[in-house]
Formats: structure tokens, sequence, C-alpha cells
């Protein structure tokens, strides 16, 4: 058994890790905003349900295994959530459990709206509310690049988590990690 978690540690430890502003992460009243893990293509196909995965674009093996190498990484950090929040979409969900941070809560204000930019208002506007209803906890939302940007004015590659704090009403980017595929 010790050998497991030996050989845990050094995959964990052993992960590049491309930006690493750990201390933002430990901060209390984080804020983190996660684009999903590795799910290749953009968008989604024309026929897709938000009821029914197989209609989506999802995670690729890759893009699980980043989910829980991160999820790992942040256990091995000893950083912990008050709450778990994701987009309704296949590829935020599981991202989320592959995680193991917590129960994960699905959120419609996390869903993208990159195929209907006419409610990037609304949507941003419901995540603010989502945020400040809980604010001073520790959350954790996984999400898609469109969200991030609105919500902190910032890009994120797949699995990257832009750290933030909520201030005067608004979401203060402070800091970013990225662990590589």
């Amino acid at each position: 058994m010790a050998r497991f978690f030996i050989a845990l540690f050094l995959l964990v430890v052993a992960q590049p890790v491309l930006a690493n502003d750990w201390q933002a992460l430990r901060a209390p009243g984080a804020v983190v905003l996660m684009r999903h893990a590795l799910a290749p293509g953009t968008g989604d196909p024309g026929h897709f349900d938000l009821a029914r995965c197989e209609t989506q674009r999802n995670l690729d093996a890759r893009g699980r295994a980043q989910a829980q190498a991160i999820g790992q990484m942040l256990a091995a950090q000893g950083i912990g959530f008050d709450h778990v929040f994701s987009s309704q979409w296949c590829r935020c969900r599981d991202t989320a459990q592959l995680l193991e941070l917590g129960p994960v809560d699905d959120q419609p204000a996390l869903n993208s709206f990159f195929q209907n930019y006419g409610a990037e208002a609304a949507q941003t506007q419901a995540a603010m509310r989502l945020i400040q209803e809980n604010a001073g906890q520790r959350l954790f939302l996984v999400t898609h690049q469109v969200n991030i940007r609105a919500l902190t004015g910032e890009g994120a590659r797949s699995g990257e988590m832009i750290v933030a704090q909520l201030r005067e009403g608004r979401l203060q980017v402070t800091g970013r990690v990225m662990i590589a595929p």
C-alpha cells in the first residue's frame, strides 16, 4: 500500500506545472474557473443534445487523464473547496467528477454560449450571481472558454485554472495554474 502512495506521489509531482500560483489557490475566498479538460474539436456538433453525451464533444483519454492529474495535484497540495460547480455539458461534468474534489453541482449559469453569443450578457450575469451568492467561500467552477473570458477578461486553455477573488462585485484575477496533459 505504501508503494502505491509513493508511486502516486511521484506521478503527481512529475507532472509539469506550466504556471505555479498555488498561493492564489490557497487564499480564502478563492474562485477558480477551470476550462474543461482536453476535448478535441471546437464547439459542438449540429445534432447536439444537452441530455445525451454521445451527441456532444467529449473528453478524450488525454482529457480524462488530465482531469485526474489536476485533481491529484490539488489533493497533494492540500487544496480543497467549499463548492464544486459545473456546466451541464458532459465534458465539464466529467472533468469536475474526475477531479474528485467533492460533490459536483450542475449549474446552467456555467453553460456555454459559444453557439449563441446573444445569451452572453444574461449568462454572465447569472454566473456572477452564483459567485456572489457564495461570496467568501472557496469555489471551483468547471466551465467553458467563452464563460471564463466573459467573467474575467482572460482566456484559458483546456484544463487551465484561472484563480480570482470577488472584489467590489467583480472578479479580479489573482493567479493561474496549468498542469500539462
